[in-house]
């Protein structure tokens, strides 16, 4: 009766580690503009996209383009949100308002094929009161590139094509993917979506049912000797 019992725990193990490693395998990035808002000191993700945010003046507002799964593991702006040292050459002025902003355009292992990503950058843009950080950063980061969507696609024409493209974890091949509104991002509609690198609600059901059908027998078994 032992061998029996031994060998369906094993097959348990066994089904239990295939499962998880399917989950593991489907993890994936996306690789877009992530938007930042600067609180003093660090960098904190922002909760509103830049079209609708509107910044107070001396505000510092963050702009990282990177592959990351969602917002939780997104990378930061690698300046600091120092709007003092940012706007230091641009005078206040009435009926305006000043924006500091920090442009990063990542590491060339973020970069889409064939591209290099430009060097970060610092602009201190000069906007009316009721601008919206999208308006500041086309003040002083021309061409912008959104898809139908309102996404961001591109600063300053980077990257040249793309918009939130899904990035295998596999082999890092890109696949497409829905684009999200402006008041987020594709990684974040993934992460809401249940489309992250975790395992999903049905994975774990599933390895669920198949621990429950092993005890099941073990228990049956031990009832018959």
């Amino acid at each position: 009766m032992r061998n029996p019992l031994v060998a369906l725990l094993a097959a348990l193990v066994a089904a239990s580690a295939v499962l998880l490693g399917a989950g593991s395998a489907e993890a994936a990035g996306y690789r877009y503009w992530s938007f930042w808002e600067g609180n003093g000191k660090t960098w904190e993700y922002a909760t509103q996209g830049p079209s609708l945010l509107r910044p107070d003046d001396g505000a510092v507002q963050g702009f990282r383009f990177a592959v990351s799964e969602d917002s939780g593991d997104a990378a930061q702006p690698r300046r600091a949100p120092d709007f003092g040292a940012i706007c230091a050459g641009t005078p206040a002025k009435d009926g305006q308002k000043r924006v500091a902003l920090v442009i990063d355009p990542g590491t060339a292992a973020d970069a889409p094929d064939g591209e290099k990503p430009p060097a970060p950058r610092t602009a201190c843009a000069r906007v009316a009161p009721d601008a919206s950080s999208a308006e500041a950063l086309a003040a002083v980061a021309k061409p912008l590139r959104y898809d139908s969507s309102a996404m961001l696609c591109a600063i300053s024409g980077y990257p040249k094509s793309g918009c939130g493209e899904q990035v295998s974890g596999e082999d890092g091949s890109a696949k497409p993917t829905p684009s999200a509104t402006a008041s987020g991002t594709a990684a974040d509609e993934a992460d809401r979506d249940g489309g992250g690198g975790g395992p999903s609600v049905g994975l774990l059901v599933g390895i669920g049912a198949v621990l429950l059908l092993g005890v099941a027998a073990v228990v049956q078994a031990r009832r018959r000797r």
